[in-house]
């Protein structure tokens, strides 16, 4: 018995409004599960990822305990080492502006961009954990 994926990941925004046409645009989906307000939520293919309101979230989070932070978070999503060019010019595209392209020790690359909430997003391929 192991623990080897994660299910869920969590960003905190307050304008949930504003991230949601953020991240509509950049997954290229609806979400799957929203309340106004209160969280967004969007399906990717096993993974949720989940955008609460701490302000909704931090003291009445209807029988689930709470939970919220405040400040920037961070998140990395998965991409193919051969799209890194096809993502920088879709974030051009959608005027996402790149925050950094880092270069790791091994020669893979990360592009860095932020949400309209400050939080901090990443694309690499795997084998940035590759030593």
């Amino acid at each position: 018995m192991k623990l080897s994926r994660i299910l869920e990941t969590v960003l905190y925004a307050t304008n949930l409004a504003e991230v949601e046409t953020f991240y509509t645009k950049l997954l290229e989906r609806e979400p799957y599960d929203q309340v106004s307000g209160r969280y967004l939520f969007y399906k990717l293919d096993e993974e949720m990822l989940l955008l609460f309101n701490p302000e909704a979230t931090s003291t009445d989070n209807q029988g689930i305990p709470t939970h919220g932070t405040y400040g920037r978070g961070h998140v990395c999503f998965r991409i193919e080492e051969d799209q890194l060019e096809a993502w920088k010019s879709r974030l051009a595209g959608l005027r996402v502006a790149l925050e950094l392209e880092h270069t790791w020790p091994n020669g893979t690359k990360s592009l860095y961009f932020r949400d309209p909430a400050g939080n901090s997003i990443e694309l690499a391929s795997w084998r940035i954990w590759n030593r």
